[in-house]
Parts: C-alpha cells; sequence; structure tokens
C-alpha cells in the first residue's frame, strides 16, 4: 500500500505548538489570548495579519527544525515501512514565513528534521494549492491528512484518516475515518488490507 503522510498535523502536533506558543506569543506582546478554534494560526487567536506573520517569523524556524514529532510516529512508520508499504510525505511546507539567512531552506530543515526524529519515507511530495492532483498523480491508496480543506479535497477520490484536532471536529465524510493517535492509524491501516 502506498500511504500519504502529511507533515504539519500528522507528524507534528500542529495544534498543540499553536495553542502553547500562540498563547505565549500573545501574552508576550500584550495581546489578549482569544482563542477561536480554526486551522490557520489567524484564525486560532485573534491575530492581525502582521500579528500573524511575527508570530511564525519569531517561532516558525523553531517549529521547522525543533519540534519534536507525535508519539510513536516513527515506530509505526517504520512497522509500516518493515511490512512493505511505501510512505511519501506529502507536505504543503515553503519558504513563506521564512527570512533572512533560512530563506530557500526549507525542504532543507525537512529533510533533516525527518532524519532527526527518525521519520523513514520512500519519496517527499512538496505541494502548492490543492493535495489531491499529487496524491492521485503519485497513486496514493490513502491519505493522512488534518486539514478541513485538504481532507474533504482528498477523499473526493482517495480514503483519508483524518488526525483529530478541535480545527477538523466537523469535517465528516463516507471517505474520512477520523483517527487520535498513531497506533490507531496502524490499526485502521492493517483492517484496510
Amino acid at each position: 500500500m502506498r500511504i500519504g503522510v502529511d507533515i504539519d498535523g500528522v507528524l507534528i502536533d500542529l495544534e498543540r505548538f499553536e495553542l502553547d506558543y500562540g498563547s505565549k506569543f500573545c501574552l508576550e506582546n500584550n495581546l489578549p489570548v482569544i482563542l477561536k478554534k480554526k486551522f490557520v494560526d489567524d484564525e486560532v487567536y485573534d491575530l492581525t495579519d502582521e500579528q500573524c506573520a511575527k508570530f511564525w517569523e519569531t517561532y516558525l524556524e523553531y517549529y521547522a527544525k525543533e519540534y519534536k514529532a507525535r508519539d510513536f510516529a516513527s515506530q509505526i512508520i517504520h512497522k509500516l515501512r518493515e511490512e512493505g508499504n511505501e510512505i511519501y510525505i506529502v507536505t504543503g511546507r515553503n519558504e513563506e514565513g521564512l527570512t533572512g539567512e533560512s530563506y530557500g531552506k526549507m525542504k532543507e530543515f525537512v529533510s533533516k528534521w525527518l532524519e532527526e526524529n527518525k521519520i523513514e519515507y520512500d519519496r517527499i511530495i512538496y505541494t502548492e494549492g490543492s493535495k489531491l492532483p499529487y496524491c492521485i498523480g503519485n497513486y496514493i491508496d490513502v491519505m493522512i491528512e488534518d486539514n478541513p480543506k485538504n481532507t474533504v479535497e482528498i477523499s473526493s477520490k482517495i480514503p483519508v484518516l483524518c488526525f483529530n484536532a478541535m480545527y477538523n471536529a466537523e469535517i465528516e465524510g463516507e471517505n474520512i475515518k477520523r483517527v487520535y493517535s498513531w497506533y490507531e492509524i496502524y490499526e485502521k491501516l492493517e483492517k484496510k488490507k
């Protein structure tokens, strides 16, 4: 089976990062901590575009290089590959938000982060816009995703395991199965075989 795996929100707990570092950012910048339960950081907290840009300017490099993978992601992916599955990292990460010496280094950050967190893979696919054409073009059998828009689009053609978060809690569909941990992902993939 060819399994597509998103990074932000799947390999990394994006929700936890934005809750912890977003509230820290708000308090350090004398902003109210108003949680709105949306996906994009300027919607998670009541931030202006300028404040949002400052947030990512402050924390993006740390997040991209040092924030740890979810528990058991490495072990489960290793087990899946041992069983003959192919792992395709399908990510929308790009240079947006990187400035100065960091600009142009996101792919380097991704490769190094995957290595340091012992995440095995067969191929990395960097996407722009909808991930659906990339999934179809690479014959992905099932995608593990958290982004609400991507989940809905991809599930129109390919089964999606939607990693649960408050920002995707209302997403449902015939081709969408909600998951809460990497061990549950493993169980669902075993049943799919």
